[in-house]
């Protein structure tokens, strides 16, 4: 065994983890309006348990509606209804033999949903209009550890100790409940700025009673909470503690606290799971779900440091792909479990395949934070390079071709190799042409890009599986209408891609302008000062790539902003890197003429110049389509996948190749 640490089993109480990798907790809210556990969220839990994790957890489970909700489309604990549905999640995880957990949470003075049943807080652009929408709140009052004027979703009251000692009993209750429907674990939400961690912070809680105060009454409301839970559970069954190590910004708890925090708790619990950061302030979301600009495992340090001061088993969290530094991580006694999240979206089988030697072939995450801005917008979770997430319940059957069909993929980019490896898997007889010499399209220009390395990783995985698969590749091969025809296909994926779009500037065709993929390829050939015409994705990612180089870049962009001006965490964490930066950038700003010393431009400032050595051109890609097109009578079945259709993300061309593929 490669990794014998990591694949250690592990006995807590009346539970056996039959290794050292847990799912942590993830929330599933496509859900129906009545909020019950649904087929589709039990065979997201279970497809994670099939692939081999010790724990699966079931996050945000509320222990009491009226005070802790936040989102209207959470696991109400106090429903009976959800036994059904609970017991369902609980079976279809244990029975694969993984141990099922329960999260417990109560969003205390965040339970926006308790001050706005109407749901007409969620999914504002952060809070700009919360004034104006506070005068239509229908709801009832939310309440924290102190009473604060204008708290984040309004007013907060002071949380009476009758209400503190019902709350309680909830948690002890839901714990049970969870108990009840077959779960063998649960683990207590006491991080992220929820309200056990509201009443342990120092900052927020300046109660002048026994629940606030001193260190120890700012602990009197967790350490009742575990006993409440342990009384309703009993002493064998395994309580998982969630805190933030580490708060992570100047308004929160430091490492110091957080070690003091885990040993007031250390022997009361059975595990502390260390996570770290504050869902409710910007900053810090990224900390607790790193972006690609941070290194592997950046939180260990605080679960690290914790263990140190502690006895109880302890788990890592944060930015965890790799199986070699999970090893590394329980050999040295940095942790004794590690918890990942993204990483079990983009491959819930990466613990049976670390365990059997294939580790090559695990998918490691790409911290797109595909997941949570679909999570965001439509409720439900995918990932960029896993087609299956969203769709575990259809994913499970399998799809064996009726009839084997000779299939030919153009192009070897993202969506050609997807719907060459579900072809060929299913039993087609698949040939993919590509007209350069290797396989990975266009995205392979980023491969020495540091933040960029997971995403080369994946398509020199990708072209193993093609491969693998038993599909026939053609190199240096283009495909034109008359050798399609020459191969007598059944089907055809015309997944050409698209090239860059070049904008009709004057200057656009001089010696100093280069386009986008060029410079990553060769970003040596430009010049000290680097101007990018492009505020989009690419633009903003081969500028940080430049600024890191020691470029001095400058970002033009006509919209009046960037792409990563809007909402959610993907673009908190390109802003956190721009704002980290020596970038500068131009917004609402037309480019009138390139020069050999750089750009004329105009903004409602009036025109300027931009100085410039090297001018690069990323304003998008313009679509392969009349290729494609040309493609439509040379085979029975003809299907435009990728960017040749209309260049997106990795997301539709992965999942599109994907499921036509899975139809043929």
């Amino acid at each position: 065994m490669d990794y014998p640490h990591l694949f250690a089993p592990l006995a807590i109480g009346s539970a056996v983890f039959r290794n050292r990798i847990f799912a942590s907790p993830q929330g599933f809210y496509n859900v129906a309006k009545d909020n019950l556990p649904s087929a589709d969220e039990v065979a997201y839990y279970e497809r994670k348990a099939r692939g081999g994790f010790a724990s699966v957890c079931v996050g945000d489970c509320i222990v009491e509606d009226a005070t802790g909700t936040h989102y209207p489309f959470l696991i109400r604990m106090e429903d009976l209804s959800t036994l059904p549905g609970l017991a369902a999640i609980a079976s279809a995880v244990s029975r694969h033999g993984a141990v099922a957990s329960a999260e417990l949470s109560h969003a205390g003075m965040y339970a926006r949903f308790v001050k706005y049943p109407d749901g007409s807080v969620y999914g504002t652009d952060s809070m700009k209009n919360a004034n104006a929408q506070r005068d239509t709140a229908r709801g009832g009052d939310l309440y924290g550890p102190v009473y604060i004027a204008d708290g984040k979703y309004g007013e907060v009251l002071e949380m009476p100790e009758e209400m503190i000692l019902r709350i309680v009993e909830k948690f002890g209750k839901a714990a049970a409940w969870a108990k009840q429907c077959g779960f063998g674990m649960v683990t207590v939400h006491g991080g992220h700025g929820w309200l056990l961690s509201q009443f342990m912070s120092p900052y927020i809680n300046t109660r002048t009673d026994h629940w606030g105060g001193s260190f120890e009454n700012r602990m009197r409301l967790p350490l009742a909470v575990i006993a409440s839970i342990r009384k309703a559970v009993g002493r064998d069954f395994p309580i998982e503690y969630r805190v933030s190590g580490s708060e992570a910004n100047p308004k929160g708890y430091d490492l110091d606290y957080g070690i003091r925090f885990a040993e007031a708790i250390d022997g009361k619990v059975d595990i502390i799971h260390i996570s770290a950061g504050d869902h409710e302030d910007d900053r810090a979301m990224i900390v607790t779900h790193p972006s690609m600009f941070m290194e592997d495992g950046i939180n260990v340090k605080y679960a690290a440091e914790i263990k140190k001061h502690v006895k109880t088993p302890v788990a890592a969290v944060g930015a965890l792909t790799d199986a070699e530094q999970m090893e590394e991580i329980i050999e040295s006694g940095k942790a004794d479990i590690v918890q990942l999240g993204r990483q079990s979206l983009a491959d819930p089988d990466l613990p049976l395949k670390a365990r059997t030697g294939r580790t090559f072939y695990i998918n490691k995450c790409l911290r797109c934070n595909t997941c949570l801005e679909h999570t965001g917008s439509i409720r439900s979770l995918r990932c960029a390079i896993n087609p299956e997430i969203g769709f575990e319940r259809e994913a499970k059957i399998p799809r064996p071709a009726a009839r084997k069909k000779r299939v030919l993929v153009a192009g070897g980019g993202i969506a050609g190799m997807q719907a060459a490896i579900t072809a060929a898997e299913r039993g087609h007889e698949v040939i993919l042409c590509e007209k350069s010499g290797s396989l990975g399209g266009v995205l392979r220009c980023e491969r020495d890009v540091p933040f960029k390395r997971r995403l080369d990783e994946y398509l020199t995985r990708q072209a193993r599986r093609v491969t693998d698969a038993g599909a026939e590749v053609r190199l240096n091969t283009e495909v034109t209408p008359e050798l399609a025809q020459s191969l007598s296909p059944d089907v055809i994926f015309a997944a050409l891609g698209a090239v860059p779009a070049i904008p009709p500037i004057p200057g656009v065709d001089g010696a100093n302008v280069a386009e986008a993929t060029e410079v990553y390829v060769a970003p040596d050939k430009c010049g000290r000062r680097v101007a990018v015409i492009g505020g989009g994705l690419v633009g903003i990612e081969l500028s940080i790539y430049l600024d890191g180089l020691g470029k001095e870049v400058t970002i033009v962009e006509m919209q009046p902003s960037l792409v990563t001006d809007g909402a959610g965490i993907d673009f908190l964490s390109h802003e956190d890197a721009l704002n980290t930066s020596d970038i500068k950038i131009y917004r609402g700003t037309s480019v009138l003429e390139i020069t050999e010393r750089g750009l004329k431009c105009r903004n409602d400032s009036g025109e300027f110049f931009a100085e410039a050595d090297t001018v690069v051109i990323a304003v998008g890609q313009k679509p392969l389509r009349e290729q494609s097109f040309a493609l439509y009578d040379c085979a029975p079945e003809v299907y435009q996948i990728g960017d040749c259709v209309t260049p997106r993300r990795i997301l539709t061309a992965t999942q599109t190749a994907y499921t036509i593929a899975r139809d043929i």
